[in-house]
């Protein structure tokens, strides 16, 4: 979704270290398309096998994710299910904007402006069913649970997370709260340096931001905020209440006590009961298992290096990391009941 809340909400920078331990739910969808979207070579072309197949997505989640398992954190993926009907609209519009990117694109590689055509490029990323199913195969071998959501991942994580079967809801944007996810923490999965558009790398640190402190911060309820989330816009109404910003979202729930008289007085063209709805009954699965195991050397290297070509070496080394990793980490276990 992408609710455009960040200028509003109250957060703070922790480390990798600071989470050890820690459980954590992320949306699947949105971690695989940031790997699709940067993992990119210079002219903005995804990692391709020799068979033509993307594998940008699989070499994210074989080199940043045993890195947060280095770290102690246990993480666990959860993937979208069935996308309510009111989303068909937004799923639309985006396959419209990629189209365009793609004749950008191909307009920018005429000219040789690769800075244009990674611009592009990273504008048309699609993620495939097939893409999804081998990530998901990939993800597990690697000894992280999988939970597939009935619906909409974010609201399976927050439901996790309401649970305490985890304690973050990893996730790129704010939308996660809209759900009473209690708190999120934002560039977990993406690189610690990200290249600006003026070349300049900047320093990315995971962000926690907790729902406590935005209701107290912008003194507004969780009602409120899904109130304020639909008129700024969501997937299920996207573009919002034309002229309607969060600054002034929040100043109209505030001022209107009746959500009817609100979004009357705002002259919503789409019906905000319907939205409303989607966010308050949203499907989700509650027996879920969070199990994680060792990874499977035998079936990651199958993917990887006979699937997709991937360097034997440097996979079998990142593997080797991990499992003695996990063997001082039981040892530990040993001696602290032993």
């Amino acid at each position: 979704m992408g609710i455009n809340l960040g200028d509003i909400i109250p957060k703070r920078e922790i480390s990798l270290e600071a989470l050890k331990n820690k459980k954590i739910a992320i949306d699947a969808s949105q971690t695989l398309y940031q790997f699709l979207s940067s993992i990119r070579q210079s002219d903005g072309a995804p990692l391709k096998d020799s068979n033509n197949n993307i594998t940008s997505h699989l070499m994210g989640i074989s080199t940043r994710l045993p890195n947060l398992i280095e770290k102690g954190l246990k993480i666990c993926f959860v993937f979208d299910g069935k996308p309510p009907v009111l989303k068909v609209h937004e799923q639309e519009q985006r396959e419209s904007r990629k189209k365009l990117a793609e004749k950008k694109f191909k307009e920018a590689e005429k000219e040789e402006d690769e800075e244009l055509m990674l611009k592009y490029a990273k504008q048309t990323t699609r993620l495939t069913r097939e893409m999804s199913s081998e990530a998901k195969e990939l993800i597990q071998a690697y000894g992280i649970p999988v939970i597939q959501s009935p619906s909409e991942a974010e609201a399976q994580c927050s439901f996790m997370c309401e649970q305490k079967d985890v304690d973050y809801v990893g996730s790129s944007d704010y939308d996660s709260f809209v759900y009473n996810a209690p708190r999120i923490i934002r560039n977990l999965t993406l690189s610690s340096r990200r290249r600006l558009p003026s070349g300049i790398y900047v320093n990315i640190h995971p962000e926690v931001i907790e729902l406590k402190e935005v209701l107290k911060s912008l003194d507004i309820t969780q009602d409120q905020l899904i109130a304020v989330s639909i008129l700024v816009g969501t997937d299920y109404n996207s573009g919002g209440v034309k002229g309607i910003g969060p600054k002034t979202a929040i100043k109209l729930v505030k001022q209107y006590k009746s959500f009817d008289k609100l979004f009357k007085e705002v002259k919503a063209d789409f019906d905000w009961k319907q939205v409303y709805a989607v966010f308050k009954s949203m499907p989700i699965m509650k027996n879920y298992q969070l199990k994680w195991n060792k990874p499977d050397r035998e079936k990651i290297m199958k993917i990887l290096v006979d699937k997709h070509e991937f360097n034997q070496e440097r996979v079998e080394n990142n593997i080797d990391k991990l499992l003695n990793y996990k063997k001082v980490q039981e040892q530990s276990s040993l001696n602290k009941w032993g």
